[in-house]
């Protein structure tokens, strides 16, 4: 399978400010970033030429280096305009979008005050996460051996970089194995999220969903939420705990790369794809492709 590089294409990248030629947009390999995960970024994805909930992702980003101890040199709505911009140079409709910020090379070592922080914006076009199968059959899920940390070990709610290598180790596992993705655990052996999505459980007409304690707080997953209250099905937020699993109706998984995803497996049990399942991703769609107006309104 031939696969094209992502530091070989055509195009530009937002960089600092100024919009550079993709295949200059590097950064050295004693950056901070690289060395000591200080690094943060977003995935947004864009429909008919527009970022759904490019704002909220701003906001997230900046919140993230805070979290992190250094700040963005630009502000929620600089990089709103860079994201358009953007969107529109490389002439996208349907895109994937991903900022991402990092310390610089000034300093090497653990404590790195005085570097720089870089910012950069990339486009690309990205269609489904998973197989298009998945939507009608569901996707195969493993359990990870790797659990999602306590909140006092790492910083949890921040989208950072350092928190997903125990991501690509679950899902590369997983791959190995046939299956398309992992459900991590946390710390007490609670089920957590998926490698890059949270997760939802369907049980007697309800939907059951992990309090996001110690993992990312989805701006797809709280999207979810909202869409199935407003069809009056109950979502409730709790621990759960993987043998919950054995009488669960329906799974699926959501983020900005997976949008909703059915799942047909986790480990030994199985679920369909079911009414509550279908009716998240055809509102989901439907909200995400809603025309200016509408969407502005949500």
């Amino acid at each position: 399978m031939s696969v094209l590089p992502f530091d070989d294409r055509d195009g530009v990248i937002w960089y600092d400010g100024v919009l550079v030629p993709w295949r200059e947009a590097k950064l050295h390999v004693l950056s901070h970033g690289l060395h000591y995960a200080s690094c943060v970024f977003e995935g947004e994805r864009a429909y008919g030429g527009r970022i759904f909930k490019s704002a909220e992702h701003s906001e997230r980003f900046l919140n993230s280096a805070q979290v992190l101890g250094f700040k963005i040199p630009y502000s929620a709505a600089e990089i709103d305009a860079a994201k358009r911009q953007l969107l529109e140079a490389q002439g996208f409709d349907d895109a994937y979008v991903r900022p991402v910020a990092w310390r610089g090379s000034e300093m090497m070592g653990v404590s790195a005050q005085q570097t720089r922080i870089h910012v950069a914006i990339a486009v690309w076009q990205w269609p489904a996460y998973f197989s298009p199968e998945s939507r009608t059959k569901g996707i195969r899920l493993t359990i990870s051996k790797w659990r999602r940390p306590a909140p006092d070990t790492a910083p949890v709610h921040a989208k950072a970089a350092g928190l997903y290598m125990i991501c690509t180790m679950s899902k590369h596992s997983a791959e190995a194995e046939g299956y398309a993705d992992a459900l991590m655990l946390d710390w007490r052996g609670q089920i957590a999220e998926a490698t890059g999505a949270n997760i939802f459980l369907a049980q007697n007409g309800e939907l059951h969903t992990p309090t996001p304690d110690c993992f990312l707080d989805g701006i797809t997953r709280r999207t979810v939420i909202d869409l199935a209250r407003r069809r009056g099905i109950k979502v409730i937020e709790r621990a759960l705990m993987p043998e919950e699993l054995g009488r669960t109706d329906e799974v699926f998984i959501t983020g900005t790369a997976a949008e909703v995803t059915p799942v047909g497996e986790i480990g030994p049990y199985s679920f369909k794809v079911g009414a509550i399942t279908r009716a998240m991703m055809e509102d989901y769609e439907k909200l995400v492709r809603a025309p200016a107006d509408a969407a502005a309104a949500e």
